[in-house]
This record gives structure tokens, C-alpha cells and sequence, in this order.
């Protein structure tokens, strides 16, 4: 165990990530950058006397059990995974839990993608990332705790009588595609609690989902076009493209219209509407009081 570099590096990735990056609400402005140890502590299911010692470098050799906490609080990416359970002197083996932390390259893709509504999803379909356009599109993510940006609990555990999810078609479809992703998940990381006490969620919540997840799905294609009512801009039909992350186990779905259409001509009518705030900052009622005052 190489105690000084550990207590660097855990510093170093902690000063890196903001409340928002870690899933917790915005904090008023401070002139240190990053998180407090006490939420990293919090995040990691620790004490936040056991990280100062971490990270002042006189902290017992943490076990694989913390160095997963630390993993998953920190957003470490496979590669810095590997390298802090290494500086700990253990070897990293498979990751108990799905990673959560989004790649550079992944982010930027999201920021660059103005044509686009682009969301990240994880193994359990957690929405880890998001551009404005998927916002207007879908739902503004961050209006919620990172628990409940699951697409899984917000479909099969949603009042059905408000009509399908988003207002996309393909019901079945998705059905059997997200619950067949949702079992290989499962059998990927048998020891993730949060896994196992979604997948319980929902088997007691939803007979759909318990429907379909007792035929064992196997998730080998997934659509590529969905008709959407948007209860802005109308009826769209869109392109679904779905991209692998396969390093970090997440993928990208990116939906698009084709040029030259009524959808395409719709789909740029909800982006005109977009506020120009950052990612994060957008509230629907913001998008309706525009449409009322462009009407």
C-alpha cells in the first residue's frame, strides 16, 4: 500500500468533481473546488474520520469493500478504478457495481450533438448524462435524485393511464429489450444491492415487468425508429441509434430526425424553443412560456 500517493490521489479526484457530477444538489459557490471529504465519505458509505485519514495519508489498508465505495463515490473511470485499487495494493478484479462515471470523450460527444437528443444510460438504465435537446425531448433529468432518473422505474412503475412514456411508440419492443438488458446486468454483477433491490421493485410494482422478465429475454435488437407525440411540437418520427461504451458498460442512445421532413422540421421548432441555459438549468415550464409567447 502506497499510503502518500493513495491520500494524492483520492484528493485529486475528489477537487475534480462537482456536487452535480457526484449526483447531489447545487451547494452555494466555495472557493475550494470539488467535493467536501464529508460527502465523498457520505457517497462511499464510510466515516468521514476513516477518509480524512485516507487522504492525510495515515489510514489502515482500506478493503475491497471501501476501495468500491471510493470507486463509485469518486465516478472513477475502469482505468482509475485499476489504479487506486492498486495504489491500495489489492488487485481490482470485475467491478462489483455498474460504473457510473462518464468518459471525457462521451461528455463532449453529448456537447457537440446540437442535432441530436443524446442520453448515457448505464447497465441498469440509470441516466447518467444528458444533452438540452434530449431534455426537451424526454424530461429535464435533473429535477430528480439520481435514483429516480431510472428509466426502468419511470416506465414500468409509472400511472399508465398518462399514456405511454415520453409518448413514444414501441412498447413491446422496449419491453423486452430493456428487461432482457436489465437480466445480463444481473448476472454481471450478482453482488450490486442497488440492482438487486431495483429488480425486487419492480417485481413487486409492476405486473408487466414481471410478465416479461419471467421469459427471460435475450435484448439482441432494439429499434431503430420511434414515433414520438410530443405535446409541443406534434407527432415525430426519429431515428434511434444506439452507441456502446463497452469499457465502461454504458450506452448512448441518440435519436435524430431524418432531413427534409415534417419531423425534421419539428424537431428543429423544439430546439428554437430551448432557453439558453446550461444543461441542468432547463425547467419544462420554461420551454411552455416560450411556446405561448412565440404562439
Amino acid at each position: 500500500m502506497n499510503r502518500n500517493q493513495l491520500a494524492e490521489f483520492l484528493r485529486n479526484r475528489r477537487e475534480r468533481l462537482s456536487p452535480r457530477d457526484a449526483g447531489l444538489p447545487p451547494r452555494p459557490r466555495r472557493r475550494t473546488p470539488g467535493l467536501r471529504r464529508e460527502e465523498v465519505a457520505q457517497l462511499a458509505d464510510i466515516s468521514v474520520d476513516y477518509y480524512c485519514r485516507l487522504e492525510q495519508a495515515r489510514g489502515p489498508h482500506p478493503s475491497r469493500q471501501v476501495l468500491e465505495g471510493l470507486s463509485r463515490a469518486l465516478r472513477l473511470l475502469p482505468g482509475e478504478r485499476a489504479h487506486l485499487f492498486q495504489l491500495a495494493g489489492e488487485t481490482a478484479g470485475p467491478p462489483a457495481s455498474p460504473p457510473q462515471s462518464v468518459s471525457p470523450g462521451i461528455q463532449r460527444l453529448l456537447e457537440h450533438l446540437d442535432e441530436a437528443a443524446a442520453v448515457v444510460l448505464d447497465a441498469k438504465y440509470d441516466v447518467l448524462a444528458w444533452n438540452a435537446l434530449a431534455s426537451a425531448l424526454m424530461e429535464d433529468f435533473s429535477r430528480h435524485v439520481p435514483r429516480e432518473r431510472n428509466l426502468l422505474r419511470r416506465y414500468f412503475l409509472r400511472d399508465t393511464s398518462a399514456g405511454p412514456l415520453y409518448g413514444m411508440d414501441g412498447r413491446d419492443e422496449f419491453e423486452q429489450f430493456a428487461v432482457g438488458h436489465l437480466r445480463a446486468a444481473a448476472a454481471r454483477y450478482p453482488e450490486d444491492a442497488s440492482l438487486q433491490e431495483l429488480i425486487q421493485e419492480l417485481l413487486a410494482g409492476s405486473v408487466d415487468f414481471t410478465r416479461v422478465w419471467s421469459t427471460h429475454p435475450i435484448n439482441t435488437h432494439h429499434g431503430k425508429t420511434k414515433r414520438v407525440r410530443h405535446p409541443l411540437v406534434g407527432d415525430l418520427t426519429l431515428n434511434c441509434e444506439v452507441l456502446l461504451a463497452p469499457e465502461q458498460d454504458q450506452h448512448v442512445v441518440i435519436y435524430t430526425a431524418e432531413p427534409g421532413t415534417p419531423s425534421h422540421r419539428a424537431f428543429q421548432r423544439l430546439k428554437s424553443l430551448l432557453p439558453g441555459n446550461d444543461q441542468g438549468e432547463w425547467h419544462p415550464s420554461t420551454l411552455r412560456m416560450k411556446e405561448q409567447h412565440n404562439q
